[in-house]
């Protein structure tokens, strides 16, 4: 919502930005940050890149939603021992066969259909069907469809960063532990 903005950039992403008596501002909100600085200034954003990277802030790396080989994550919230996620896998592709050893995860199925291997068991879960992976089990999510799969993912534990996935099995090429 503008009132008595002139010779302005306003972009958002996620959330409502009002803005009233701009002059030659951008202001633009997405999920991760939002920046405002005179429209004369918008190349120093990268001063603002440098001192997130000098102060190792994750912002710097971390983004909401995160697109990997077989589709994509958003972290809808974080807390000390929670993290929920919503997980969105293409048609026909599958995650690595991986473990966990400070976590645990439920998987429910918001549209689509899973083929999840759970330790040593094969279930398919479709629509507003869950799954349970203990700690220290080892996985694997698929997407058998011709729809995108998409599941919410609440993970619990003392640990929730994603260098404590071990993978034993992955078709995108990433490192096996």
């Amino acid at each position: 919502m503008l009132e008595d903005v002139h010779n302005s950039l306003i972009r958002a992403e996620h959330t409502l930005v009002a803005a009233v008596g701009l002059r030659d501002t951008m202001v633009v909100e997405t999920a991760d940050a939002v920046l405002v600085a005179p429209l004369d200034r918008s190349q120093d954003v990268k001063q603002i890149v440098v001192q997130l990277k000098k102060g190792k802030r994750s912002e710097f790396s971390t983004h909401r939603t995160v697109y990997r080989p077989w589709g994509s994550y958003t972290t809808l919230e974080m807390q000390d021992r929670f993290q929920i996620k919503r997980i969105t896998v293409n048609p026909g592709a599958r995650l690595s066969l991986q473990m966990h050893h400070h976590r645990h995860e439920h998987w429910v199925v918001v549209s689509g259909t899973a083929k999840v291997q759970n330790g040593e068991q094969s279930i398919l879960l479709k629509e507003d069907e869950a799954t349970y992976i203990p700690s220290c089990t080892m996985h694997r999510l698929e997407n058998p469809g011709v729809i995108p799969l998409e599941l919410i993912e609440v993970q619990i534990g003392s640990y929730l960063g994603e260098d404590d996935i071990l993978r034993f099995d992955d078709e995108y090429g990433r490192l096996l532990e």
